[in-house]
């Protein structure tokens, strides 16, 4: 069942201070048309300084997920994101005022709270959803993880985690269906070791950090007078160590909270692949660094599925939309050019075309006679031909018309084409035909291999 594309109603500020700057961030959630996806915004430098949500823009994954774009960056960006997803959201701008968003308690319960009080709406423009139809496995050797996704008919995540330590050891989460996420996973706060603590706090990295905004994992044994310092820079009247070895008696939410916000960290960062996620994802020992490249892998299917569903599919026995007579009667090319045997499909924006190759080609006779190979120039020529009916189907007379090709951009050879090959030409329109000028991008296939790709500009002029 298609599902419609949701954006939030009404606008929602949350505040906060940012946990490595320190400075207090206004952070501003706000409604976005269709099909624009997730994007920051980074105010303070201007309108127009965005960063789409996109694991191919992340910087750096050291102690939270960095975007950054033509030198505009954001950082920890991965809480809110969750929140977004976790609400089903698949338009925003997410608006900030400082080059972080804000920590809070370092889970996603505010900005999820924030987006129910808001609530979201339908808009006119179906999910685009990414549907893992086979596994896809991935293993991060450097940071000992696995991450595998395999089909399931939600979007379930389970993950793992395990730490060798007393206070911190294997640890399981899970959620059957990403609507589960604001009641399980999103109040569920970061952690960290006390010996990584204090590294950060030694190289001034965690300036907004305190223990409000991290559970803090007590590993090694701890003495009244480093207590003490602690407690003076943290900014607290006294730090405690509880028996199960966390910071001044924190309460956990979950008794796994650990592998909950590795959990939320994971809807977060797998929300860069641009995509609402179909399927069963299964993560042992992640983080975001692993995250970010099981995303960027993820958009790698995403792109293959496209180009795969792109390729047109030639059924002999089908009724030509244009024969070749047709195709006469449209076009002023007569053999030995005329390069189009037959449109098997045209559609107010596409047109396949079809080039039988053959050794009678006349051509071949002294291109490369010994090896033939059809010439590149002439496959752009087929191809703007079958442009040409894309262009000329758009009036009522095709035959008082001839097309003037302005301009052939990006043109890539990517395989032989030979004697024998059946040669398919998919067009379709980069914007709409304006004043009768066409821009067109197009491929050509032979079998499921593209062996050419061009963009063109044409114009239709009225005969003389």
């Amino acid at each position: 069942m298609n599902e419609k594309q949701r954006t939030i109603k009404e606008e929602v500020t949350v505040e906060g201070h940012g946990l490595h700057t320190g400075k207090n961030v206004t952070l501003k959630i706000k409604p976005s048309p269709k099909n624009t996806g997730i994007r920051f915004l980074r105010n303070d430098i201007g309108n127009d300084a965005f960063v789409e949500a996109d694991a191919r823009l992340v910087a750096e994954t050291s102690r939270g997920t960095t975007l950054e774009k033509d030198g505009i960056r954001i950082a920890t960006v991965e809480h809110v994101l969750a929140a977004v997803t976790g609400m089903g959201i698949d338009n925003a701008v997410i608006e900030v005022d400082c080059p972080e968003t804000p920590i809070l308690d370092g889970s996603s319960r505010f900005y999820t709270e924030a987006l129910q009080k808001a609530g979201t709406v339908e808009q006119e423009a179906f999910r685009d959803v990414f549907e893992i139809k086979e596994p896809i496995r991935f293993y991060h050797e450097e940071k000992d993880c696995e991450i595998i996704a395999v089909p399931a008919e939600n979007y379930r995540i389970t993950c793992m985690i395990d730490y060798k330590s007393k206070v911190l050891g294997h640890q399981f989460a899970s959620i059957e269906n990403i609507g589960e996420f604001n009641d399980e996973i999103s109040r569920c706060r970061t952690f960290v070791f006390l010996h990584e603590l204090e590294y950060l706090l030694a190289q001034n990295l965690i300036k907004g950090g305190d223990l409000s905004n991290a559970i803090v994992f007590v590993d090694k044994p701890v003495s009244q007078k480093e207590l003490d310092r602690l407690a003076e820079v943290l900014h607290k009247p006294t730090v405690e160590v509880r028996a199960e070895g966390i910071l001044n008696n924190l309460e956990l939410a979950f008794h796994n909270e650990p592998a909950r916000h590795k959990l939320l960290d994971i809807v977060g960062d797998l929300s860069l692949t641009g995509k609402p996620i179909k399927g069963h994802i299964i993560a042992s020992k992640p983080g975001h660094a692993s995250n970010v490249l099981f995303a960027r892998l993820l958009q790698k299917h995403i792109k293959d599925r496209i180009e795969q569903e792109q390729i047109p599919v030639y059924d002999p026995d089908q009724e030509p939309a244009f024969d070749i007579n047709e195709i006469k009667r449209m076009l002023p090319h007569r053999p030995p050019f005329l390069l189009v045997d037959k449109i098997i499909e045209v559609t107010d924006n596409s047109v396949v075309a079809v080039k039988n190759v053959s050794m009678n080609e006349a051509f071949f006779a002294g291109h490369f006679p010994n090896e033939p190979i059809m010439p590149g120039v002439l496959q752009v020529e087929a191809m703007a031909q079958a442009g040409g009916i894309l262009v000329l189907s758009t009036v009522d007379d095709p035959e008082n018309y001839n097309t003037y090709f302005l301009k052939i951009d990006n043109v890539r050879f990517k395989q032989k084409v030979v004697p024998g090959d059946t040669l398919m030409f998919k067009l379709s329109l980069v914007a709409p035909v304006r004043r009768g000028i066409c821009h067109m991008r197009g491929a050509a296939y032979v079998g499921s291999k593209v062996v050419m790709e061009a963009e063109m500009l044409a114009q239709i002029s009225k005969k003389q």
